[in-house]
């Protein structure tokens, strides 16, 4: 069982950034593909970026390529979304999840292949 916690989320104006953060407990993340998604109201969830376990491999949505960037330290068992240049159509609330892989190269883009969710964290970007 892993358990997942996000924080970073603010209230910030467009053009400003944000580091999110996704703690893990439980179980260490190295052998898990991790994704972030986000969810605003009255959307559906949808992924914005993933990662490998190892790292090496990562998926962006189009609509933050070059402004977003996941990374992961797999020795603080912590995954990052650094989010640049936000703009107020990014304003969600942002999930981080995890799937177990034993490849190191998988990423999955879909909500339904991941096992573990965490509870979110809320951006807003004003304009």
């Amino acid at each position: 069982q892993v358990q997942l916690v996000e924080s970073g989320g603010g209230l910030v104006q467009a053009g400003d950034s944000l580091r999110l953060s996704c703690a893990a407990s439980g179980r260490t993340l190295s052998r898990y593909a991790m994704g972030w998604f986000r969810q605003a109201p009255g959307k559906e969830r949808e992924c914005v970026a993933a990662i490998s376990w190892s790292g090496g491999i990562t998926y962006y949505q189009d609509s933050v390529k070059g402004r977003f960037t996941i990374s992961r330290d797999n020795a603080k068992n912590t995954v990052y979304l650094q989010t640049n240049s936000l703009k107020p159509e990014d304003t969600a609330v942002y999930y981080c999840a995890a799937r177990p892989v034993y490849s190191s190269t998988t990423v999955y883009d879909r909500g339904g292949q991941y096992d573990y969710w965490g509870q979110g964290t809320q951006v807003t970007v004003s304009s």
